[in-house]
């Protein structure tokens, strides 16, 4: 099942967030070797996650994690305009209607509809909250990822070829993008849906409105 939990509720479910960090790490450090910090205990952790970001967490049927991604408002730091501002020409991206995700990582267990799931619920906080656009930063891997599951995003800018290619993109909302995905990934969006109300309830009110 699909789970929304902010920083500063990853202590109610203690494997989850272990298992997240670590398979940050793994994903991140060990198998694509990008420059990132890994800490003492194994996670990979960056000053973005002290911002009490928004995780959606894919949990298998065994209470284990299977992959994840973090979310923050534009209206704050975020990673699109800070480390990667000039893939968009400088021009940052800053509307309380768009947020970022980053850290899209599954673990190496994942179950096949994983990556789905979690860009499933890309769609839901966009649809729940009002939301116009989803942004973020991806490597050359993820374009066929993204195809495959049925959702692709416009590239703003890029740099590098090849795998070490890396992109800024915006998903737009499309209430047919998400059934497709839906659909793709073997997940009723009624159940998907379901998923979503059971952590923010039915209204749309989240806890990044503050600092919108």
């Amino acid at each position: 099942m699909l789970r929304y939990l902010y920083a500063d509720e990853l202590y109610k479910f203690p494997e989850l967030a272990e298992g997240m960090f670590r398979d940050r790490a793994d994903q991140f450090k060990t198998r694509l070797g990008w420059d990132v910090y890994v800490n003492k205990d194994g996670h990979e952790r960056d000053k973005y996650d002290d911002l009490n970001p928004l995780y959606v967490i894919w949990e298998e049927a065994d209470g284990s994690h299977g992959g994840s991604m973090r979310v923050l408002p534009t209206t704050g730091p975020v990673m699109v305009n800070e480390v990667f501002g000039h893939l968009t020409g400088g021009k940052p991206i800053c509307s309380p209607l768009i947020w970022e995700v980053t850290r899209f990582c599954l673990s190496r267990t994942a179950s096949p509809h994983t990556a789905g799931a979690i860009m499933l619920s890309g769609g839901e906080m966009m649809e729940g909250f009002g939301l116009t656009h989803i942004a973020g930063v991806f490597d050359a891997r993820m374009i066929r990822i993204y195809r495959l599951i049925g959702s692709s995003p416009t590239v703003l800018g890029a740099q590098g070829k090849g795998r070490d290619q890396i992109s800024v993109g915006l998903w737009p909302y499309s209430a047919d993008d998400c059934n497709r995905v839906a659909a793709r990934a073997g997940i009723p969006r009624k159940l998907s849906q379901l998923w979503f109300r059971t952590a923010f309830g039915s209204g749309t009110e989240h806890r990044f409105a503050l600092s919108a």
